[in-house]
């Protein structure tokens, strides 16, 4: 089974994000934000969900500790954010993301960019 970890500071959009993938037979790890996720990563992870947007460590920084990391270097990154301001999508792929999904979004845009990069 595919793992994913998502990491954002909105609880509803974690549980969200959540269920739509577990519905679709992933396993989902959730954290708060940057900080937190780096806590947690262990293991096999598949891919990374980032919220841009976080107190303590924003998805930017999340991703550059993400691509540190040797078990992650090549791993897929995916922002998540409400910006569509080209410069934060150019600091993003600068920092090694690789993809990026405006919110909002619904559970099927989210499942065809997951699948499109992990399967």
């Amino acid at each position: 089974m595919k793992r994913i970890m998502t990491v954002d500071d909105s609880a509803s959009m974690r549980q969200m994000i959540a269920f739509t993938l577990e519905q679709a037979g992933y396993e989902v790890m959730q954290a708060e934000d940057g900080r937190d996720g780096l806590a947690k990563v262990t293991g096999d992870i598949d891919l990374f969900l980032t919220d841009l947007n976080m107190p303590h460590m924003d998805g930017i920084e999340f991703t550059l500790q993400i691509r540190a990391d040797a078990r992650y270097k090549f791993t897929p990154v995916v922002l998540l954010t409400t910006e569509s301001q080209a410069e934060k999508k150019l600091e993003g792929k600068a920092a090694g993301a690789t993809g990026w999904i405006v919110k909002p979004f619904d559970p099927e845009k989210l499942l065809a960019v997951v699948n499109k990069v992990i399967r």
